[in-house]
């Protein structure tokens, strides 16, 4: 199936057996080709020139010069030496039409971006929740009334149907906590944001958002996150086993001792500690 002119004559499909769920990945791809020449094996015999096979399984496009094989793909060699044909790689992103016969529509669940469209973040609703922190926030107040003036100052506008406050294509939030912690509860708390880290919902928010601190703001709040502290991957060695000082014979023996320096105290104390 393609977008050449060329149009199928023959659809096919086939369940596998138990035993064929178990293959390897490449095997499983190999053994689609398999089935589909046994299928048409009276056809493909009389051709007179080579015919093509599509993959998108990159390995494949070498099987007939592979020189160590199991014996599944030893029996498979044989049976496709029959053929006079070639194996060639195609990216599984270009066979969006023959991908599409064997999908079916109805068998996924909702989709991420429907849901995003019956659930919006209504940023306008948001802000206007306050208007009174709204309008305290000396940078918020002071941009849209000299803009309203009709002055023009560097990188700043106002939406013309939200009336919203932008920095070049990003929306202004007010110098409020409140505000700016629904934003975050959206952009990392939220199912579809999966909790990421810090750099990734620093990203989330700069698509659309722009406030003072910002950066600061997110490292902070996504640090002090405890479900991203439990889920958190270890990337260093992993601490060794506790093992006790042996007991000593006497008194005395063995004497240990702990500095603690640099104590914030007053320049007539002594600044360290035993």
């Amino acid at each position: 199936v393609s977008d050449s002119g060329k149009n199928p004559i023959e659809f096919d499909s086939c369940k596998l057996i138990p035993a064929e769920l178990n293959y390897e990945i490449h095997d499983k791809e190999l053994l689609g080709i398999v089935w589909a020449l046994k299928r048409r094996r009276a056809f493909l015999l009389s051709l007179s020139s080579p015919f093509e096979v599509l993959t998108y399984h990159s390995s494949r496009q070498y099987f007939m010069s592979s020189k160590v094989l199991t014996r599944r793909q030893a029996c498979w060699e044989e049976f496709l030496s029959e053929f006079h044909f070639a194996i060639t790689y195609r990216p599984g992103r270009l066979a969006t039409l023959p991908d599409a016969l064997s999908h079916w529509d109805n068998v996924y669940p909702e989709r991420g971006e429907d849901f995003i469209s019956k659930n919006p973040m209504n940023f306008q609703q948001l802000i206007k929740q306050d208007e009174e922190k709204l309008w305290q926030d000396s940078q918020y107040r002071s941009i849209p009334e000299e803009l309203g003036k009709g002055k023009s100052i560097q990188n700043y506008s106002l939406d013309s149907s939200s009336q919203l406050l932008l920095f070049k294509d990003w929306v202004v939030v007010p110098n409020d906590p409140t505000i700016q912690l629904s934003i975050l509860q959206k952009r990392h708390d939220s199912p579809l944001a999966g909790n990421p880290g810090q750099e990734k919902t620093l990203k989330l928010v700069k698509r659309d958002f722009h406030w003072s601190g910002m950066t600061q703001f997110i490292k902070d709040y996504v640090s002090s996150c405890q479900q991203c502290s439990r889920n958190k991957n270890i990337h260093h060695k992993k601490f060794g086993l506790l093992k006790p000082l042996p007991i000593p014979n006497g008194s005395w023996i063995c004497c240990s001792m702990n500095f603690i320096t640099n104590c914030h105290c007053p320049t007539h104390l002594t600044q360290s500690l035993s």
